[in-house]
């Protein structure tokens, strides 16, 4: 799975500590996510997803295999 957090976070001009306080989670889950090394829950994608005002889709793709 891939993602697309860090260039949305550029467009709004946000830290990963930022998101992480906005959506209730560490920093270091933001940094997870972006790295690909953590795969969200559904529940966690809906929120960022929400917090981006965006679909799902529009930040997390699958990969070929996934």
């Amino acid at each position: 799975m891939t993602n697309n957090l860090k260039v949305l976070r550029a467009i709004k001009k946000i830290t990963q500590e930022e998101l992480a306080k906005e959506i209730g989670v560490s920093r270091q889950t933001i940094n997870a996510l972006e790295t690909g090394k953590y795969i969200p829950s559904t529940v966690l994608a809906l929120k960022i997803a929400k917090f981006f005002d965006t679909k799902i889709e529009a930040v997390f793709q699958l990969e070929n295999g996934d």
